[in-house]
């Protein structure tokens, strides 16, 4: 099995891994409702996704008695 000849230093270890970092995800203003959402995908809140209805969000009883009245 393979043995290093010697000790890796701090620093050298360090340098690499210099790289190994986490990023941000991409987030973006969904253009329907307004909500901050992940890029490429569907709003969780209105259902839209490129301009277009998705998903159908249901409708909640108390909008439902608010249109009625």
């Amino acid at each position: 099995m393979a043995v290093p000849k010697r000790k890796i230093s701090k620093q050298r270890k360090r340098k690499r891994r210099t790289h190994f970092k986490l990023h941000a995800p991409a987030m973006t203003v969904c253009p329907n409702c307004g909500e901050v959402t992940l890029a490429h995908q569907v709003c969780k809140a209105c259902g839209h996704y490129k301009g277009k209805e998705v998903i159908s969000q249901p409708v909640l009883e108390e909008e439902e008695e608010a249109e009625t009245e």
